[in-house]
């Protein structure tokens, strides 16, 4: 099975993000992609804790494109995130997953939300939390090469969440991710090859990338990691798609040879 993964620098300008969206998904299914993984906040991006103007329901202009996009190529299309709409003052950062025929096949609201100051080394205080409700529901779908996992960005940090998603079946972890440059520069590869080995699972990791705005940049370095911990696939410092073949094959001789799943004790 052939994934990919695309590297965005998205701003408030949806109708823009969605046609840049469009286009690197193209790519990636022209590398012959089946599975095309987008960005968190890949439809709109502006700094955590200002209000979110285009929060909107899953039947919603985000999810009609997805819906759309995923059809025409005939494949499996996620949505990183975008914001939706609640009952409430707060939205979730929900990211969703469509199918080769354009069907709602798994959502997921992220539940890990991203309250830290990073002044200290250079960066910024965020507070998602402020303008996000957080999801409670572990998320595993259905698909013809496997469950996939649905997570977002901080999740990552966060262990216990990829081994129940391996308990219930996942044989690919999904990171959507605009992770800030202070962590980045350090944490994101180590943190997704820690996650890929730990489950023997492929981790697909898309990214934000470079500057947004004067108030919010990316680290990008989008990865596809296979179940041994290894880079399949890295992207450049800008917007890009990028394509691994994953072979299922060598995850299951991989998961026969070093049974690290069957072991467990806790």
């Amino acid at each position: 099975m052939r994934a990919g993964v695309v590297q965005m620098t998205s701003t408030d300008d949806v109708a823009a993000n969605l046609r840049a969206a469009e286009a690197l998904v193209g790519d990636a299914v022209a590398g012959g992609a089946e599975l095309v993984a987008l960005p968190e906040n890949f439809a709109y991006l502006r700094r955590e804790g200002l209000p979110v103007p285009c929060a909107q329901g899953l039947d919603g202009e985000i999810v009609g494109f997805l819906r759309a996009l995923a059809a025409r190529h005939g494949i499996w299309l996620l949505g990183g995130s975008f914001p939706e709409a609640t009952a409430g003052e707060r939205v979730h950062n929900t990211s969703v997953l469509l199918s080769p025929a354009g069907e709602l096949a798994a959502v997921y609201r992220k539940i890990h939300l991203f309250d830290v100051d990073l002044r200290s080394r250079g960066g910024a205080e965020f507070r998602e939390s402020s303008r996000v409700a957080p999801g409670t529901e572990v998320v595993v779908a259905k698909t013809p090469f496997g469950g996939l996992g649905l997570s977002i960005c901080y999740d990552v940090r966060f262990p216990e969440l990829y081994r129940a998603q391996s308990a219930q079946g996942a044989r690919f972890l999904a990171v959507p991710a605009a992770f800030a440059v202070e962590t980045g520069r350090d944490h994101w590869e180590v943190l997704l090859r820690a996650r890929a080995i730990e489950n023997l699972a492929f981790v697909l990791a898309p990214a934000q990338v470079g500057r947004h705005s004067a108030e919010r940049a990316s680290y990008g370095r989008a990865l596809i990691v296979d179940p041994w911990g290894l880079v399949l696939a890295r992207a450049a410092d800008r917007p890009c798609a990028i394509v691994a073949e994953c072979d299922l094959a060598a995850q299951d001789e991989a998961r026969a040879a070093l049974p690290a799943l069957a072991h467990r004790r806790l």
